[in-house]
């Protein structure tokens, strides 16, 4: 692959395409996908008996800086006695793409966009997902709304779920709008226009906060992934960095993960199977509790959430720097988070991660096919229809997402590292300070600091510990294969 910098954002697209194929993924629409959506021209707006006008309502977004697939809106009213009620008005996909047309086949073959720095592969064409069956500013979509009831302590108190139309008032980022809840910035220009939407925000991010306080005391995990992404000057790029888990964003997940809790609840009390988000109690526990040892902290013997919480919570505080890394070994030791079929009375597996029993993805239906089933089954529900789905059909379902899935992530991840590979093929033979990541018998790890990389140290090496600093020199990159070489020099 050629190096020359103005050609770096096509090789690694080019790269991409060639990483999905070789996942099992499809990087292109198929013809018939394409030829179906000539035919689309418009919002779908109608209203079934039930439908709800709430595009009075000071409706916002906030996402990602360029994010264009805008799957849900949130909208907040105060309560008696110091409560609040928080409405989340989820994109009405289906309202557009339905279930065995073209598209859906082609989203299914996927089940999820893949976002690569260089190229996004949306699940849906961009005519649906950046437009007609997004939740833009300004125009009416239909949606699927979560309204939900909370006291004072933000306790929930009580739901409902209903179709309605609404509008979005103001496109936010989630920097702009941390960096104002934070008094560090300006209200942004979005939200500065819309008389009220200040009062919107502050209301919004005190139940946030009451939501995480809750969420942590009862066992929701709370880690730090290290996931770098190349930015680009043209086409060329110039750096990688890591996104902070801010305070907009931690709005938002409490949000998403109350609406995705509210709507397993509806699923379950309506009866029928459903499809469930789970992480399971970790097998691998007692590696977990070795681990906990090793910074001198005493775990419980069997699986205990609030004990892992408490543990992680310390680690972050007293070094923030290494937190990255003792994240990713938990993770990996926890086990993936999969999909997977649950009945009526059936005991929940639950989410471990979140501490909830019951969770289901709901709130992403123009990103993740999952989600697009969940619509569908509570549509039909809301029109006292038959069940979209049989529970055979569910159980094929969930086994191809968490496979699409996580094909999905190989492909981000690999992408990830040969973004850093292109960044860094100039400097071999420079010098970086380290930290020793990982130590295994297939190889041993470190992570330089700046740029933000992570790849495999070479040669003959002394007994290393997770966690200690070296200094390291770069030796060898490869872009295709997402290699990153160094040698220990001290």
């Amino acid at each position: 692959m050629s190096q020359h910098h103005s050609h770096q954002r096509v090789n690694l697209a080019a790269l991409a395409d060639q990483v999905l194929l070789e996942r099992g993924l499809r990087p292109e629409f198929s013809q018939a996908a394409l030829q179906q959506l000539d035919h689309i021209n418009e919002a779908a707006l109608d209203a079934s008996d039930g439908t709800r006008d709430l595009s009075d309502l000071l409706w916002c977004s906030i996402d990602n800086d360029d994010s264009k697939d805008l799957d849900q809106l949130t909208v907040s009213r105060a309560l008696a006695h110091g409560g609040l009620s928080l409405m989340v008005a989820i994109a009405d996909v289906d309202s557009l793409v339905k279930k065995g047309s073209a598209i859906d086949e082609q989203a299914l073959a996927n089940t999820t966009s893949v976002y690569t720095s260089a190229k996004i592969f949306p699940m849906l064409p961009e005519k649906l997902s950046t437009h007609l069956t997004s939740l833009n500013p300004g125009v009416k979509r239909a949606a699927m709304v979560v309204d939900m009831m909370f006291n004072k302590e933000g306790e929930i108190q009580q739901y409902d779920v209903y179709l309605a139309h609404v509008l979005n008032h103001s496109k936010l980022a989630y920097d702009a709008v941390s960096e104002w809840l934070e008094n560090t910035g300006e209200l942004p220009q979005a939200a500065l226009s819309v008389q009220g939407m200040d009062a919107q925000l502050r209301a919004q991010d005190h139940l946030a906060q009451l939501l995480k306080k809750r969420r942590n005391q009862a066992g929701a995990l709370n880690f730090e992934t290290f996931q770098p992404r190349a930015e680009f000057e043209g086409d060329s790029i110039t750096k990688l960095s890591t996104q902070p888990h801010n305070r907009a964003r931690q709005l938002i997940e409490e949000f998403m993960i109350a609406a995705n809790e509210c709507i397993s609840k509806f699923l379950m009390a309506h009866g029928g199977a459903s499809l469930r988000r789970v992480v399971r109690s970790p097998e691998r526990w007692a590696r977990i509790v070795e681990v906990a040892h090793l910074y001198g902290e005493t775990l419980p013997q069997v699986p205990d959430s609030i004990a892992l919480e408490k543990f992680l919570a310390k680690q972050h505080q007293l070094d923030p720097l290494r937190f990255p890394d003792l994240s990713l070994v938990i993770i990996k030791l926890m086990g993936r988070g999969e999909y997977v079929v649950e009945r009526q009375n059936q005991k929940p597996i639950g989410h471990f991660g979140l501490a909830l029993k019951n969770y289901t993805h709901s709130t992403a239906p123009n990103r993740r096919y999952p989600d697009l089933i969940t619509l569908r089954q509570v549509k039909a529900i809301l029109a006292k229809q038959a069940p979209p789905y049989t529970t055979h059909d569910l159980e094929d379902l969930a086994a191809h997402c968490t496979a699409q899935e996580d094909a999905a992530q190989k492909v981000e991840r690999h992408m990830r590292k040969s973004e850093a590979a292109m960044l860094l093929t100039s400097r071999i033979g420079q010098y970086f300070d380290a930290l020793v990541t990982g130590v295994a018998q297939k190889g041993t790890w470190v992570r330089i600091i700046d740029p933000p990389t992570e790849g495999r140290l070479s040669g003959e090496l002394p007994k290393l510990k997770v966690g200690q600093k070296l200094r390291v020199k770069l030796i060898y990159t490869s872009v295709e294969k997402g290699f990153i070489d160094f040698v220990m020099t001290r």
